[in-house]
């Protein structure tokens, strides 16, 4: 047999991945033992021997001896045993050495599925113990399929793999695309590739911000919370252990260059970059950035840690934020306390402020609100228009018909009416808030897609988070922005422009300590 071609085989194996060559050689003598056995199942014992030196592979089958033999695969004729061992006797045994081709084919490849196994379980072994330390790290490698949802990733000599849940709603990758994700698990029981990967866990964002911001891998900033809806929208909370370094533009960048180029890796994905601040109304106050909070209240029991926040009337929205109330969710995640958002005027009606008037029947407002408006909230146990003015919006959107927009249109013209009662003169009421158009809005679904799909990015810088601009450029408080957007005008030392492949706006915000 050309034993050296085996030989030549398994170094080249050996170099390809990564493994032991005298393992391999063990293989193969464990793998030709297997076949022998098999083959003369009846022999008193079977060696195979490799020699490394000459290539060559020795079967040895120890057969008894016998005056004349019957069965050839255990016994072994006299007269020929003594040729191969004088002095022999009858019913001892004596080693003869068998050809390895007698096997036949199905033996070689019971030998050949034995190495392949055990270099399988070795490639394995190597992968794990490579890969083992660097779990929480991010790996780069090329798409080489995508399966079922599924992205396989080639990583160097080995494989990742991206599950449906781990991926960002906006990717879209094809055979050959670069990738970049964070190794969440490294599972050697898992059939197929072992590494598996991340690209909506919040320490993705982490690990990108290390690469992108030498301040943060140098630990001169440090990111302390990251609350994180992959694909939409994340808020991290940074602080600086240098006086003398400003922690959101260290994250920024000159023009942006920073933050832009996570943005791009994350699909469009919004960035709220807050300072920290180890005062809970002032972080509070700021991770509900871009809203303007007018006041913070703690009430912290044994169960829960309540904050409730007083934001003006135009600001309620853009504390809730889109999605489902987003942006007070988030703030939620980033600080650790319960969130209750109530308006001004929810506030001076709870405190007496409405109780020089009577209460104000729904039923006397189909007109201004609309019938089938009056019959929904009336069901829904809103009796009085002071009823409807001192619930929260979220809690108006639980109301069967009423969604994200209608709520807040409803309390906006909830108030203008109050305030016309008060008066005695007639409010000025907006036409699109009209009951033409409550009653045609009331099916929605609460999202306003404007400007949904564009990215977008709101820099909440040190303070107050009302002075940053919403994503239609407006600024959220009715006034001009002190941050400039995209036009490369320079902000207290820092550069506020950013533009990404989507044109977002970022807004840096200027903060002082008391503003919660």
């Amino acid at each position: 047999m050309a034993t050296d071609e085996i030989l030549d085989a398994l170094r080249q194996i050996s170099r390809e991945k990564s493994v032991d060559p005298k393992m391999l050689v063990e293989t193969v003598r464990l793998g030709i033992l297997t076949a022998a056995k098999k083959r003369y199942a009846t022999a008193t014992d079977v060696e195979v021997f490799f020699d490394e030196a000459n290539g060559r592979i020795r079967v040895l089958v120890h057969k008894k001896v016998v005056r004349v033999a019957i069965d050839l695969d255990g016994e072994i004729d006299y007269d020929d045993a003594v040729v191969l061992s004088p002095g022999v006797k009858e019913k001892e045994t004596v080693p003869v050495e068998v050809p390895v081709l007698e096997f036949g084919r199905n033996a070689i490849q019971a030998a050949k599925q034995v190495l392949v196994q055990k270099v399988r379980e070795a490639e394995r072994g190597n992968v794990a113990a490579e890969y083992a330390s660097r779990k929480g790290t991010i790996l780069s490698g090329s798409v080489s399929q995508v399966d079922r949802g599924s992205v396989i990733v080639k990583i160097g000599r080995t494989e990742g793999i991206i599950p449906p849940k781990e991926l960002i709603f906006r990717d879209r990758f094809r055979i050959g695309d670069p990738v970049r994700s964070l190794l969440k698990i490294v599972d050697e029981n898992q059939k197929g590739p072992m590494l598996i990967l991340s690209r909506t866990d919040p320490e993705f964002v982490r690990r990108l911000f290390e690469n992108e911001v030498p301040e943060i891998f140098e630990r001169v900033v440090e990111i302390r919370d990251i609350a994180r809806e992959a694909g939409s929208r994340t808020k991290i909370t940074v602080v600086s252990h240098d006086d003398r370094v400003d922690p959101v533009g260290a994250c920024v960048g000159m023009k942006g260059s920073r933050v832009q180029a996570i943005v791009r890796e994350l699909g469009g994905e919004r960035i709220d970059i807050v300072p920290f601040s180890p005062d809970p109304k002032i972080l509070i106050s700021r991770a509900l950035s871009p809203a303007r909070v007018l006041d913070v209240s703690l009430r912290e029991t044994e169960d829960d840690k309540l904050a409730v926040v007083v934001v003006s009337d135009d600001q309620l929205m853009l504390a809730v934020g889109r999605r489902g109330g987003q942006n007070v969710r988030l703030a939620q995640r980033l600080t650790g306390w319960t969130i209750e958002l109530k308006t001004n005027t929810q506030v001076d009606l709870e405190q007496g402020g409405g109780s020089r008037l009577p209460e104000i029947e729904l039923d006397d407002l189909s007109r201004e609100l609309g019938p089938k408006m009056v019959e929904k909230l009336i069901k829904a146990g809103k009796e009085t228009l002071q009823d409807v003015l001192r619930a929260s919006a979220e809690e108006l959107m639980e109301i069967p018909g009423i969604a994200e927009k209608t709520a807040t249109r409803l309390l906006g013209l909830a108030r203008q009416i109050l305030e016309e009662r008060v008066s005695g003169e007639p409010a000025l009421i907006d036409s699109t808030e009209g009951p033409d158009n409550m009653e045609d809005d009331a099916g929605m679904d609460g999202e306003d897609a404007a400007g949904d799909d564009a990215a977008a990015i709101a820099v909440a810088a040190d303070g107050e988070p009302g002075d940053a601009e919403t994503t239609d450029g407006e600024p959220t408080d009715g006034k001009p922005t002190r941050a400039e957007t995209t036009d490369g005008e320079q902000f207290d030392g820092e550069t506020a422009e950013v533009a990404t492949d989507a044109d977002p706006t970022i807004a840096l915000e200027e903060s002082r300590e008391g503003d919660a």
